[in-house]
């Protein structure tokens, strides 16, 4: 096809043609929107790199977590701020834990959305660390046992679905077959397959304290730099038992969202993380940005990469919009 026969701006002329031949479309069933959660009672603490976000004590949590049912949203991830913190993380695990406690709360009171919770111990333990150290670094396979035993803990309170996102090799299979061994082999896992070691996590870490107190992250999550390690993380986790598999962070790996559509038969979840939001959120303060259709945009550009599942800080003003 060529110019003049071919003519693409006939079919751009207004909204409705625009509309017609649109071939990516966002909706609410694509996200899954993060809240932070912390002991105590009527806490509702702004996270200040995240404006429009809070750390939220249970109570708070559930009736946030109801208005993102009724908005629409199918599924929220959960991430834990404990009280205590030690060189074990031994709160991940904890039957009285604050994720425990606030899955059980929210499946109490809004039973029909999809609790998915975080599988890591960076939030738990004093060093700030994803895992248990020994006396040359992080010991993978210690870690993958704590993992483990946080995940079943996570199921036993009820959560719809637990997503491993340490970065120790093995940890899906080490998951899989605790899960199924406590008498969860219903309950899925979507693991961070490919969790790079990213600049753009730095509100996350304020919003979950959970900042290395030493060194950085370089030595289990993966260098930006690497795609095909990508999907060889990916094929790992597939053969251990993921269900779904993510990509972390979302807008600068777009290629790799890409790939993993292309290379696996299994749902492709994509974290636009923190930084991502905070950028658009900083833009917007000064001006420099039209807030809502540079949200959409982006969020449109994830789906477009084929994203199956997008979990996005943006996914309850982005389904105000979508209504």
């Amino acid at each position: 096809m060529h110019y003049p026969d071919y003519r693409p701006r006939r079919m751009r002329k207004n909204e409705n043609l625009r509309r017609m031949i649109r071939e990516t479309a966002l909706t609410v069933d694509d996200m899954v929107a993060p809240f932070f959660v912390v002991p105590g009672k009527k806490v509702k603490k702004p996270i200040h790199s995240m404006p429009g976000h809070f750390q939220l004590s249970v109570d708070y949590l559930v009736s946030e977590i109801a208005a993102t049912r009724d908005a629409g949203i199918p599924a929220v991830i959960l991430f834990g701020i404990p009280e205590t913190k030690d060189d074990r993380g031994t709160g991940a695990f904890a039957e009285k834990g604050i994720i425990q406690e606030a899955v059980r709360a929210v499946k109490k009171t809004v039973p029909d959305i999809v609790v998915i919770t975080d599988v890591c111990l960076c939030g738990y333990t004093s060093h700030g660390h994803c895992g248990i150290l020994d006396d040359n670094g992080v010991n993978n396979d210690t870690t993958i046992a704590v993992l483990a035993e946080a995940a079943l803990s996570h199921a036993r309170a009820g959560a719809d679905m637990v997503a491993p996102s340490a970065m120790m090799d093995g940890q899906v299979l080490a998951i899989r077959e605790e899960l199924d061994e406590g008498g969860f082999e219903t309950l899925p896992i979507m693991a961070y397959s490919a969790k790079y070691a990213s600049a753009f996590y730095g509100p996350f870490r304020d919003a979950a304290e959970s900042a290395p107190q030493w060194g950085d992250r370089k030595g289990y999550q993966m260098d930006p730099a690497n795609g095909d390690e990508a999907i060889r993380e990916m094929s790992l986790d597939v053969e251990e038992g993921a269900d779904i598999i993510m990509v972390k962070p979302a807008l600068p790996y777009l290629d790799i969202v890409r790939r993993a559509c292309e290379e696996f038969d299994l749902p492709v979840a994509a974290y636009s993380v923190s930084g991502e939001y905070a950028m658009i959120q900083a833009a917007v303060q000064m001006g420099w940005l039209d807030g809502d259709t540079v949200m959409m945009e982006a969020l449109t550009s994830i789906k477009r990469a084929g994203a199956d599942i997008i979990i996005t800080y943006f996914a309850r003003a982005a389904a105000a919009l979508i209504a």
